[in-house]
């Protein structure tokens, strides 16, 4: 039986870490967040962003615009966000309404204020090995696994998916760990064989409950990135599940993230501790 790794008691941590070092320096920190239109997922999502820094004790700003809004006046606000000395993060909700470039927006943040680490420069701080900052999923996975006292140093990592947002960096922090990494995704053969082999197994594919037993070696190392929302008639009441079927998953993995309850609560402490970061550096 798998021992589950607790995102929720460690994200609370590090978001006490946080809150205990802005108390301690005086630091006073700003996080600015855009949402444009009211997709109802991404108003979670900015309102727990909001819940996390009033405890933390970092000022949030908030600023919800129109689904028609423009991408010109869109690139206006981060602008004046960019120049304001009191913002040291500033992050767009995704996704952005299609006629919006998401890539035009993430370039047009600051990069010194990319708390999200999307930006070219931070992507490319991450791959050379230099200090930046580190997209907050990807992060989160590297603390869960180091505070539930996992090696990684050495062990073979697979990661499924190549997002941008998460594959991509997630493998290059496991680089960065000294893992063995190899990456697999829709055109990859042979995927249940190469995922069978790695002591590590990160999944982020998008997929609900995918991943079975079939995929994983015995005593493997299972971290389900993925998150979706499920009938609960007819899911003995659950309303969310992963990327991996945990029931077939847990009875042979050493370690295994639960969905609720795993990555998810990460994401936002990760988040916290890039504001603090740029906090710190102005």
């Amino acid at each position: 039986m798998a021992r589950i790794i607790d995102g929720k008691k460690i994200s609370q941590e590090i978001k006490d870490e946080v809150r205990a070092e802005i108390e301690r320096e005086g630091i006073k920190a700003c996080l600015a967040v855009i949402i444009v239109g009211d997709d109802p997922a991404s108003q979670v999502y900015v309102k727990n962003k909001k819940t996390a820094c009033e405890y933390c004790g970092i000022r949030s700003l908030s600023y919800e615009l129109k689904a028609d809004t423009s991408e010109e006046e869109l690139k206006a606000l981060i602008e004046k966000l960019n120049r304001d000395s009191e913002v040291d993060g500033i992050l767009v909700q995704l996704p952005l309404p299609g006629h919006i470039n998401e890539d035009n927006i993430i370039e047009a943040i600051d990069p010194d204020k990319d708390v999200d680490g999307f930006s070219r420069r931070s992507v490319g701080a991450l791959s050379i090995g230099t200090d930046g900052f580190v997209s907050c999923t990807p992060a989160g996975v590297i603390e869960l696994l180091k505070r539930s006292g996992v090696d990684i140093a050495g062990k073979e990592c697979v990661v499924m998916g190549r997002s941008n947002i998460v594959g991509k960096p997630m493998a290059m922090l496991m680089l960065r760990e000294n893992a063995t990494v190899t990456v697999v995704h829709s055109k990859t053969r042979h995927i249940e064989d190469i995922c069978s082999r790695a002591d590590i197994l990160i999944v982020a594919i998008g997929k609900p409950e995918m991943i079975t037993h079939d995929y994983v070696k015995a005593g493997a190392v299972v971290i389900d990135v993925g998150i979706h929302r499920i009938d609960p008639e007819k899911n003995d009441g659950r309303k969310l599940c992963g990327d991996v079927d945990y029931a077939d998953v847990e009875p042979v993995a050493s370690y295994i993230t639960p969905v609720p309850g795993g990555v998810g609560p990460m994401t936002i402490a990760m988040l916290m501790k890039n504001v603090l970061k740029a906090a710190g550096k102005r």
